[in-house]
């Protein structure tokens, strides 16, 4: 469970930050992201979504504090999960769904649907999950799709 939540924390840490190269260890190669908030699926490759990163101007360097939460954990095996998170951008706030497997170079993700669950009217308004920490702890509360703790 450790080595799934520090890849869950690498890729808070890159969207957070817009470091392309945190995202790139913590995604697959081959991962697609998928979103539908506007009625159509939309798919984009890690490759697409890694340009785009790379173009944005990150919360970190505006100040924003990181505001994101792991909302629910479901282990499918000893090598796959899917994990619940939300996070705020800017005034953005996402659920994403993502699909982790864990393989020879540890637990990555291969695929990413997201929802943007709100826009927020001032930046400075958001979620205080993490009251300000960049690490998530197992004492949060997470979901083991009823298989206990691994």
């Amino acid at each position: 469970m450790k080595e799934l939540l520090e890849a869950v924390n690498l890729y808070f840490e890159g969207i957070h930050e817009c470091d392309v190269s945190k995202l790139k260890e913590v995604f697959h190669p081959e991962s697609s992201l998928f979103d539908a908030d506007n009625g159509n699926i939309f798919v984009e490759t890690i490759d697409s979504f890694l340009e785009d990163v790379s173009t944005r101007t990150s919360p970190a360097s505006v100040g924003q504090v990181m505001k994101s939460e792991v909302l629910m954990i479901d282990h499918l095996s000893p090598i796959s999960s899917t994990v619940k998170i939300r996070i705020q951008t800017h005034k953005n706030v996402f659920l994403d769904h993502l699909a982790f497997v864990k393989g020879q170079n540890g637990w990555k993700i291969v695929s990413k649907v997201w929802h943007l669950e709100k826009e927020e009217k001032d930046k400075n308004k958001g979620y205080d999950v993490l009251n300000g920490k960049k690490e998530l702890t197992l004492n949060q509360e997470i979901s083991l799709g009823g298989r206990g703790k691994k």
